[in-house]
């Protein structure tokens, strides 16, 4: 499987598992004590993982980068958004200078 069809995949079960009993799913569990719970996971992953790359740790530094992308799904399935939305953010932002792009965001 591509990573693409991985993460497309992956995407399709976080979503399922929105509605899924919480006592038996860990995405449930998570949507059902809200966003800002999601988040602050997403933010503690984040943390793990610069952490693991500081470290210089490749294997630890691939698994929270794993937890990290996960949780960043089940963040965006709670907002209604999808990997398709990202790609089309990044897909607008192609051929635009990093700097110009974020320029263009806090004027």
């Amino acid at each position: 499987m591509s990573e693409t069809d991985t993460l497309t995949a992956l995407e399709a079960v976080i979503r399922e598992r929105l509605s899924a009993d919480p006592d038996s799913s860990y995405v449930a569990r998570l949507h059902a004590k809200g966003r800002k719970k999601i988040a602050q996971k997403l933010g503690e992953e984040a943390v793990e993982t610069v952490i693991a790359a500081m470290a210089g740790d490749r294997g630890e530094l691939t698994s929270e980068a794993a937890d990290l992308v996960f949780h960043l799904l089940v963040l965006l399935a709670e907002a209604g958004l999808s990997l398709d939305d990202v790609r089309a953010e990044l897909d607008r932002r192609e051929g635009v200078s990093g700097l110009d792009e974020k320029a263009s965001r806090t004027a």
